[in-house]
């Protein structure tokens, strides 16, 4: 999936959008995408001057992203406008390693259960396979007329 398509399925613009390409997807099952992490991304600007580091909340907001397309996948539909895709939980968040600009995340999700519009998903996003960052996710879609 290239960012054009990403573009269709994700709400989220610049300089929210954190993936950039779905390089593997198994509907129901998993998904592996990249975020190219540049030092061009305006949170550098603040978190760190001397010191740039991907805050992990933009980590973790890139494998709910990359869970959502999975969902989105899943269920064999297009979001529309009324669709919006929430947490509803993160749990057993750990942060390895810190991501800097040039580093390349790859961020893995695989669906552990879904019922209605409940999703729960266990992530994970590595660089240079050595993992930065893993959580459990929960995520909700919510249709509003």
């Amino acid at each position: 999936m290239d960012i054009h398509q990403i573009l269709k399925k994700l709400p989220h613009r610049y300089p929210i959008l954190l993936v950039d390409r779905v390089v593997e997807l198994e509907k129901g099952q998993r998904i592996k995408a990249i975020k190219n992490v540049t030092i061009n991304e305006d949170f550098f600007n603040g978190h760190f001057p001397k010191r740039p580091v991907m805050p992990g909340v933009l980590m973790i907001e890139a494998l709910a992203q990359t869970s959502a397309l999975l969902a989105f996948e899943t269920l064999g539909q297009e979001p529309d406008a009324n669709t919006v895709y929430y947490f509803a939980g993160i749990d057993n968040a750990r942060f390895k390693r810190p991501v800097e600009p040039g580093d390349q995340l790859v961020l893995e999700a695989t669906l552990e259960r879904m019922k209605a519009s409940v999703f729960k998903f266990k992530a994970r996003a590595l660089v240079d396979d050595e993992l930065a960052v893993e959580a459990d996710l929960t995520c909700t879609m919510r249709s509003f007329a």
